[in-house]
């Protein structure tokens, strides 16, 4: 099996390579430039308080997109999406710093663009919730850039633009205050003028940040010029397609982290030179044309397809995403989708779909409150003055939403009438029919991409790496297939012993700096997709790398190689969950109904469940939605020796909470300890909304204040901080 399988990744990098036979003449450069932490607060999407006077010219030469969006209010998951063109959810990527272990099948789509013949840079973020395989860029640095290619070599130049980033808005590095400080003063924002949204407080350190946040877009619109400067200067903007967007929505509370329109929707233009433009919208070039705008339903897992679209690769099955471009462009879609779970140290499990005028979210975990204590996100002074107004009791209307205790099961919004999501109509009966049609398209979603968002993470983990520990890919083998008299040279085959791994190989030549390289560092390993000529008295040296395998030795080419062998693999997750219905028990159990005598029910049964993860969302729910009567309680306690950790620490949390904190306390205060990352934050988490009931186990708290996960640690902070506080003389 593993042999067949990586004979099959080999004939597909052919298949790449047939495909895209055409010269590097027929086919265009594609350049990224990508932004943080903004939604489409720019003055050409009607913004009039901004200034972006270079992303307004780029909009006014392309295509301006009106309904793109993300499938996560934050960074990483949303990366793991755009590279793999696959759904977080779906691949497992979907907890904030997670490190996902993808089926085999997964790349980097950028893997395919060089394999096609693109020069592929990336300048410099990756964060796809995985360890970039040094198969999926030829250069991947804070120097890389399409200058550095072969000559007329088609390039894929990412670049990926930090200034507007959150953390720039509250504490900005010496770059941001520099490019800042440059600004002309029609340039700055007043404070004084600017349209908060209607869920913030209007005070003056509100204000301040949203003109922050304003000038550093326009920064960043300055460096925005300067690199569409560069690609003029080079003689390239003819051949060159350029894509400016943002990772998600904009950094302040509500936005960033949140999947409202304010975390998802980002700005998306794209600038199609003329001489391509019948290539990339065969038949509908004029939709390409200066200053249009394409309201159709764009999603980021449509960007890795449509880029496979538009160099002419054949977009693979197992990719989820659809072209909007290219010969391969798919029809436009109907709904977007988007999903919340861990954000830094807190879970949450919110989904959410979309159409063009309606947004629908479902929230699966009602009791847990909109306004947890995020570290990160409460450096935020906007944040820290929303707090302190709801503390003193001045919030009022919108302002007071983000701070309810309880989350509605559903939410339904008219983003046309209701664009910050204000009012919700799941309770409307005029709307029965949207919030049915978009309650049935979430669910067929989530079920046809395999939502593992169910799964506790300490589950989860156990089920990528048993034991916590990494696999590693293979080494590759070596195959000599002939001898060419003219050059002397050996064609010699690779192939990798691990399914879904990847070959990267070099020469000994390859080890010298090329003259137009000279002064600069840069990749010297190559993607393996054919056999390799080797000339005389020069070695080929190849490792293989599979996402979320550690990579293989590097492996040296001698004649004496030895015989194809392959390691076999642990089962992967995905294969495990298909021979399971795991996923089916979850998703009937997690119904809607949550308060339902017959939910109630269902929750006891599922109590027997073979799957500790059905297990706990049953003592969770009977903690939760229950009137934790004496006969559900004795039924919650016998699972504080379930053989699964996180089922203890369920049980735990609710004997505590039902009023014995002696039986529950000390189990979680043992958890805190164990060798799980993600079971001691559970065990932290459950700690800390405990309260004053948690004191017995203060001594293991304090320990865990310097635990090797930030995120244990953080939660342990603000638990002691609450302890302490309870303590204070009143």
């Amino acid at each position: 099996m593993p042999l067949r399988f990586s004979i099959l990744v080999l004939t597909l990098f052919s298949l790449v390579l047939c495909e895209t036979a055409a010269s590097a003449a027929e086919r265009p450069n594609i350049l990224w430039i990508s932004c943080e932490d903004i939604s489409p607060d720019l003055r050409c999407y009607g913004d009039e308080y901004a200034v972006s006077p270079n992303i307004d010219r780029l909009a006014s030469q392309g295509v301006r997109y009106t309904r793109a969006f993300s499938h996560s209010g934050v960074c990483a998951p949303t990366r793991s999406g755009i590279i793999t063109g696959m759904y977080p959810i779906s691949i497992g990527t979907h907890n904030m710093r997670c490190k996902g272990v993808p089926p085999a099948e997964v790349r980097c789509f950028s893997e395919y663009l060089r394999a096609a013949g693109y020069y592929c840079t990336n300048n410099v973020k990756t964060d796809y919730q995985f360890n970039p395989p040094l198969t999926a860029w030829d250069v991947s640095s804070n120097k890389a850039h399409w200058r550095d290619r072969p000559k007329d070599q088609p390039f894929f130049a990412v670049i990926n633009i930090t200034t507007s980033h959150e953390s720039q808005i509250r504490d900005p590095r010496k770059l941001t205050q520099q490019l800042v400080a440059k600004l002309k003063p029609e340039q700055r924002h007043d404070p004084a003028k600017a349209t908060l949204p209607k869920y913030y407080p209007d005070t003056p350190l509100v204000r301040r940040d949203w003109a922050n946040y304003h000038d550093n877009i326009t920064a960043m619109d300055g460096q925005v010029g300067e690199i569409l400067k560069q690609l003029e200067e080079d003689g390239l903007a003819d051949d060159t397609i350029v894509w400016f967007w943002g990772d998600h929505g904009r950094g302040l509370p509500r936005g960033k982290r949140w999947i409202y329109d304010s975390g998802l929707q980002i700005p998306l233009i794209i600038r199609v030179p003329e001489k391509w433009r019948d290539q990339v919208l065969p038949g509908a070039a004029e939709n390409l044309a200066p200053g249009t705008v394409n309201d159709e339903l764009v999603a980021f897992v449509d960007f890795a397809p449509t880029m496979l679209s538009l160099a002419g690769v054949p977009i693979l099955k197992h990719i989820q995403g659809q072209a909007f471009l290219g010969e391969q462009k798919a029809e436009p879609r109907r709904y977007i989708f988007a999903a919340r779970d861990r954000m830094d140290e807190r879970y949450d499990l919110i989904r959410a779909v979309r159409d063009k005028r309606f947004k629908y979210i479902h929230n699966q975990m009602t009791y847990i409150p909109y306004s947890q204590n995020i570290w990160y996100m409460n450096l935020m002074p906007t944040m820290q003055e929303m707090r302190r107004h709801h503390a003193e009791g001045k919030l009022v209307g919108p302002q007071e939403l983000y701070f309810r205790q309880v989350k509605p099961a559903e939410e339904l919004y008219d983003t046309e009438a209701d664009p910050e999501e204000l009012n919700n109509l799941a309770a409307d009966p005029k709307y029965a029919a949207k919030l049915a049609e978009l309650r049935t398209e979430l669910q067929k979603w989530r079920d046809e991409v395999g939502d593992v968002g169910l799964i506790p993470e300490p589950e989860f983990d156990e089920m990528k790496r048993p034991g916590g520990k990494y696999e590693t890919t293979a080494a590759p083998l070596f195959y000599p297939e002939g001898f060419d008299k003219a050059t002397q040279s050996t064609r010699v085959a690779i192939h990798a012993g691990t399914s879904g791994s990847s070959i990267a190989y070099r020469l000994d030549a390859n080890l010298k700096q090329p003259a137009h390289l000279q002064g600069r560092k840069r990749a010297d390993w190559k993607l393996y997709s054919k056999p390799v000529a080797v000339p005389p008295g020069q070695r080929l040296y190849a490792k293989a790398c599979r996402i979320g395998f550690k990579d293989s030795k590097v492996a040296m080419y001698s004649p004496e190689t030895g015989v194809f062998q392959s390691r076999p693999l642990r089962s992967h997750w995905r294969d495990v969950l298909k021979k399971s219905d795991l996923l089916a028990q979850l998703s009937e159990l997690k119904s809607l109904d949550e308060t339902d005598p017959a939910t109630i029910a269902k929750y006891r049964k599922a109590l027997d469940s073979e799957h500790g993860s059905v297990r706990y969302w049953a003592v969770v729910g009977l903690h939760r939605y229950s009137d934790g009567g004496d006969e559900i309680q004795q039924a919650v306690r016998t699972h504080l020796e379930d053989p699964a950790p996180v089922v203890r620490v369920a049980a735990a949390q609710a004997v505590a909470d039902w009023g014995d904190p002696e039986s529950g306390v000390p189990l979680l205060a043992k958890l805190l300890q164990h060798r799980q990352d993600s079971m001691r934050l559970y065990a932290a988490i459950a700690l800390g909304e405990l309260g004053e009931k948690a004191r017995p186990a203060l001594p293991e708290i304090k320990r865990a204040l310097k635990d090797k996960f930030k995120y244990v640690m953080r939660v342990c902070e603000y638990t002691l901080a609450d302890l302490e506080t309870e303590q204070q003389p009143r």
